[in-house]
């Protein structure tokens, strides 16, 4: 017998016996790394079912760094061995054979052919040991939301193997979330029983949760075969399931309705940005912008531009395209504002073919610049998710964000307006132009700064849009239509006015959409602001003047 097949028995022994310990004692083996790799090395040796298994558990309860990577190589039909020296590899196929990395020391071994190496095999009684072991593994992660996303699969591929994982799990765990996701997965398990009992316990486990995979389970104890006869034989089993089921639905409804709420508000955000820049332009100067929607497009594209210098800092891009948008978009602004605009006042039919006609040059420009197609712009990691409340309600966090930062913006608005010297010019010229001229206010001046702090917020308003939606030259021509609504709406150049007429238009629009489809809910919103108009031509809000009265 050769020398290292006496070694391979002798160690064989070594790891019955340190399995034992682990069971009586709760020791953690093989803590040096010689140990590590000979533990490691046995699985190459060690062939039967019998002793992969002993095998599997002491690398689950060892404290080896690469445990986790190793069960589930093995699992994946990734883990292999060289036939020359027979050292543990991962194994990756290859035109040429197969693309190795040692386990235990992480060397790339390069590639080697198909015969060089050899697969560590399992079956299906290991693939099942593997699976309660890899899941018992991620559920003793230190990091919640790991043993989160372990819970949550649980609950989407519940097996009987799972149980006693999950109940060691629930012994130790102290966060809510995963704890009742745990319970959920034990309840799916269960409700697999063939014992009364055990299956109307789950079934109560479900009461109080909203998770959509309880509800399907739930819902498919009521379907019938095409007899006429229920799929679920038991009728307490089948009444209990539907109380259940009655009860969350019932709690789903109320939870859809905040949601529908919660995209109400995020899309009046989206309004407010886009339209309180034109509210103010609209109020001071009189004047209809067509390209109001262009100055949110370069805002955008402003943001993808950042991010193109700055690609490896895409977290913190957005923070400087804010300033970057509305510095580009205002100076653009002020620029049509003291070329073409201050030459028009007082013609609003040619005010408005005018600034509809630096529109179409503008998309055109950008689509010289950076070509017809849409572009890209990718979310900060702090953009990117979802709050998860429950099963049927999560907050996105990009939206919440843009409320936030809508807010921020119509605050900061109010203050430039109320308590600064630009504030006070900008509201003498909006409530009584001719007054404020005999006053000495430079009323062309106040004009082109208006108009460019008019554009530079529908700047910020494109970076906000860049986290919602493609960049494209077309992007501001979905927003103009409603930007007016809202100005129309809430009352020319009145802030309250625009913030509760977007936000008003918002939820609406996200409460009908429901009923009656995308389109109809804008024309219905459409078609009852037109009426509304007709009876209160100013507005919700009206601003207080002489000149804005007459």
């Amino acid at each position: 017998m050769k020398l290292n097949h006496i070694f391979s028995v002798f160690f064989s022994f070594l790891v019955l016996f340190q399995l034992q310990l682990v069971q009586a004692e709760q020791i953690t083996p093989f803590e040096s790394e010689a140990d590590s790799a000979l533990l490691l090395n046995q699985l190459v040796s060690v062939k039967s079912t019998s002793g992969k298994k002993d095998l599997i558990s002491l690398i689950a309860g060892s404290n080896l760094p690469q445990r986790t990577r190793v069960l589930t190589a093995m699992q994946d039909g990734d883990l292999y061995y060289t036939k020359a020296d027979e050292q543990l590899v991962y194994a990756k196929t290859h035109p040429d054979g197969y693309e190795i990395r040692a386990v235990v020391s992480g060397e790339d071994l390069g590639v080697v052919g198909s015969r060089k190496v050899r697969k560590i095999s399992i079956n299906n009684e290991l693939r099942t040991v593997l699976r309660g072991v890899l899941a018992e593994l991620a559920l003793r992660s230190e990091d919640a939301a790991e043993r989160l996303a372990a819970a949550k699969d649980l609950i989407r591929s519940p097996a009987p193997e799972f149980l006693a994982a999950i109940e060691r799990a629930k012994a130790i765990e102290s966060n809510d979330k995963v704890l009742e996701s745990l319970n959920i997965a034990m309840a799916m398990i269960n409700l697999k029983s063939d014992q009364q009992v055990l299956r109307l316990e789950a079934i109560e486990a479900f009461r109080g949760t909203l998770d959509s995979d309880a509800m399907s389970i739930l819902a498919a104890m009521q379907l019938k075969d095409s007899d006429g006869n229920y799929l679920e034989k038991d009728e307490l089993v089948r009444e209990s399931s539907a109380a259940v089921l009655s009860e969350m639905r019932g709690k789903a409804k109320i939870y859809k309705l905040l949601e529908n709420a919660f995209f109400g508000l995020s899309l009046g955000s989206v309004l407010l940005l886009t339209a309180v820049g034109l509210a103010i332009t609209f109020g001071v100067m009189g004047v209809i912008n067509m390209a109001h929607g262009e100055m949110m497009m370069l805002g955008a594209y402003t943001t993808y531009v950042i991010q193109l210098i700055m690609p490896n800092y895409i977290d913190y891009s957005i923070i400087v395209a804010i300033p970057a948008a509305f510095i580009v978009s205002g100076l653009v602004g002020i620029v049509i504002e003291r070329g073409i605009i201050r030459h028009l006042y007082g013609r609003p039919l040619e005010t408005l073919l005018a600034t509809f006609g630096v529109s179409l040059i503008l998309q055109q420009a950008v689509r010289s610049i950076f070509s017809p197609l849409n572009k890209s712009v990718s979310a900060p990691s702090w953009l990117s998710g979802s709050w998860e409340i429950n099963g049927a309600l999560s907050l996105t966090y990009n939206r919440l964000y843009i409320i936030i930062f809508s807010l921020i913006v119509l605050l900061l608005l109010v203050f430039l307006l109320k308590k600064t010297f630009v504030g006070l010019q900008m509201r003498a010229v909006t409530q009584n132009r001719a007054m404020a001229n005999s006053m000495g206010i430079r009323t062309g001046w106040v004009d082109a700064l208006t108009f460019g702090l008019g554009s530079g917020i529908a700047g910020i308003a494109g970076v906000a849009l860049s986290q919602l939606t493609n960049v494209g030259p077309n992007l501001g021509q979905s927003y103009i239509i409603d930007s007016f609504m809202v100005v129309v709406f809430g009352g020319v150049g009145n802030l309250f006015g625009t913030f509760f007429a977007a936000m008003s238009l918002g939820v609406a629009n996200k409460f009908l959409e429901p009923f009656a489809g995308a389109v109809l809910a804008k024309i219905f919103v459409l078609v009852f602001i037109i009426l509304f108009i007709q009876w209160r031509p100013r507005g919700l809000f009206a601003l207080k003047g002489r000149s804005v009265e007459d």
